[in-house]
């Protein structure tokens, strides 16, 4: 754990807007994340593992290893997922590319990009990605440091979705609170 404390650090020092965290997500905030996933439910992809925090919290839930698919941006990140997740399928690629490398009908979409230091169309991009892969009943997971979703209800409205609140998790830093979306359909 002290070299994905150092890893995070040297990360947000040289990358800050894409870390967009002054600490890794914390084994509460995992579960909470994972909630409702186990054994059964399927294949699961995450936006942004960083250091691999939400990812286990995924795999603790029980989801199998060749289950969970993950999308990093940085090279650093990737390399140290590759070796501490083996049967976990790493790709270094933007969220977006899920559509070309994911075949549809994914249970869950776990996010946990900084979405809200995004501009909007970036954000609107990154969740339309996760609905294209996603299953009709499947569900997108995202956490926020912030108060609010972070799609307006215009866009929600605009792109077919619903949004519910999840669990406030105040034992991270910051604390943070996850939404859950779905198609309105």
């Amino acid at each position: 754990m002290a070299h994905e404390a150092q890893l995070f650090l040297r990360q947000l020092l040289t990358k800050p807007k894409q870390i967009s965290a002054i600490a890794p997500s914390s084994p509460w905030l995992a579960k909470a994340m994972a909630q409702g996933l186990g054994p059964q439910s399927g294949r699961v992809v995450e936006f942004g593992p960083g250091t691999g925090a939400l990812t286990r919290g995924i795999l603790a839930a029980g989801v199998a290893p060749e289950n969970i698919t993950v999308f990093e941006m940085s090279a650093e990140f990737v390399q140290h997922l590759r070796r501490a997740m083996p049967r976990v399928t790493v790709h270094h690629a933007a969220a977006q590319a899920a559509v070309g490398l994911v075949d549809q009908g994914v249970e869950r979409v776990i996010s946990g990009l900084p979405l809200l230091s995004m501009p909007v169309e970036l954000r609107r991009s990154i969740v339309k990605a996760a609905f294209d892969i996603l299953a009709p009943d499947g569900i997108y997971t995202q956490f926020t440091y912030g108060s609010k979703p972070p799609l307006s209800p215009e866009v929600l409205a605009d792109m077919g979705l619903r949004v519910t609140d999840g669990p406030k998790v105040w034992a991270n830093l910051p604390p943070a609170r996850v939404y859950h979306f779905r198609s309105a359909k």
